[in-house]
């Protein structure tokens, strides 16, 4: 659905400052590369601790993580095979997440039906992901497509961040290129004009027209001249539940996000520049590049961002029925989807389960 992108005041929902996730999606949880055979990670997909683990035939597993025997925390145990271990009493789980081994329980008694939650897992773009939701719609989703990644024209650099503030917080400051203000400093952009805006039922697409002038414009390939202003069509696009920026086959951002609470979000940005240097060159340089790329542009620009999402997120927690305005159409919609999504897996548990137990 095509919207107006007139810029006028409405009110924020503050609603949105409270919804959790809707969990039928992938959700991008750390590196694959550092959770090497044998090893544990524990991670938060919105409140629900999991235990991620990588078994001795270099399988993934995902389990709740914790002990349906005593309550420890499962990634404090070993690996043992294909099972984790439980540290406290050493009871083994598969990864379908059953109890199949108690070492001092004696060999002719049975088992108790013990069982912890297992979530379906799996590794892509060197990263794990795991679908928190209804394991049998996992196969109706698919994390986002990257065809840049590992593509030999496009040259990656990656970034984590950790903010503290409600996933809505960090989702807004994506969408909105309105605030280039903040870094006129880095040399950022300037004069942005909302050009197009389309919603549907899973996401929300942005055009803008955006101007760079500058050194750094110049480098990332921006501009010809770096006294030389050039104004550039950029595409953004919140896809629920991550996030993609593509400036007209110069670079491409995705955005993969991780809400762990009500007061902080985790993130594993891919940024894809085409860099204005020969292959033969940039190979050996690559290492180099992507660390000044990474320290010294993009995380400067990040910090920024996150000084102002913490703000914006403390603030509510002060009063939360403080209301706010705003003119950005696309911050508008984005909300509307976030809150939407919500209520559709909030309205499916209803119908699922009319007693309301067990319901998140």
């Amino acid at each position: 659905m095509e919207l107006a992108t007139t810029l006028k005041s409405q009110t924020v929902q503050n609603l949105v400052r409270e919804v959790g996730i809707n969990p039928n999606y992938w959700y991008a949880v750390g590196w694959a590369n550092q959770v090497k055979v044998g090893e544990i990670k524990s991670v938060i997909i919105w409140r629900e601790a999991i235990a991620v683990y990588r078994d001795d035939q270099g399988s993934l597993h995902a389990l709740e993580n914790v002990c349906p025997h005593k309550g420890v925390a499962l990634d404090k145990g070993k690996v043992l095979g294909c099972n984790l271990a439980c540290a406290y009493h050493g009871w083994e789980f598969n990864g379908e997440g059953n109890c199949v081994s108690i070492p001092y329980l004696p060999e002719e008694q049975k088992l108790p039906r013990a069982s912890v939650r297992s979530y379906p897992v799996q590794e892509k773009y060197n990263l794990i992901w795991i679908f928190p939701g209804d394991p049998t719609l996992a196969s109706t989703q698919q994390p986002p497509d990257i065809p840049e990644f590992d593509h030999p024209d496009w040259f990656m650099v990656p970034v984590p961040a950790r903010i503290k503030a409600h996933f809505t917080i960090c989702n807004e400051n994506s969408m909105d290129v309105f605030h280039g203000f903040l870094h006129e400093k880095l040399q950022g952009w300037f004069d942005p004009v909302l050009i197009s805006l389309k919603e549907t039922e899973t996401s929300v697409r942005t055009e803008y027209l955006v101007s760079y002038k500058g050194y750094m414009a110049k480098f990332l390939g921006l501009s010809e001249r770096a006294d030389q202003v050039t104004t550039l069509p950029v595409a953004t696009e919140y896809r629920y539940p991550n996030f993609y920026s593509s400036l007209q086959g110069i670079s491409t951002l995705y955005l993969m996000r991780l809400p762990i609470n009500q007061t902080e979000t985790r993130s594993v940005a891919f940024f894809f520049f085409k860099l204005r240097l020969p292959k033969w060159l940039l190979k050996p340089m690559a290492p180099l590049m992507r660390i000044f790329l990474q320290r010294f542009v993009l995380l400067r620009f990040l910090a920024q961002d996150i000084e102002m999402m913490e703000s914006e997120q403390q603030t509510y927690l002060k009063n939360p029925q403080r209301r706010y305005v705003e003119i950005n159409p696309a911050i508008i919609a984005v909300q509307r989807l976030v809150i939407r999504q919500y209520e559709q897996f909030m309205q499916k548990c209803s119908n699922q389960n009319p007693t309301g137990n067990g319901i998140r």
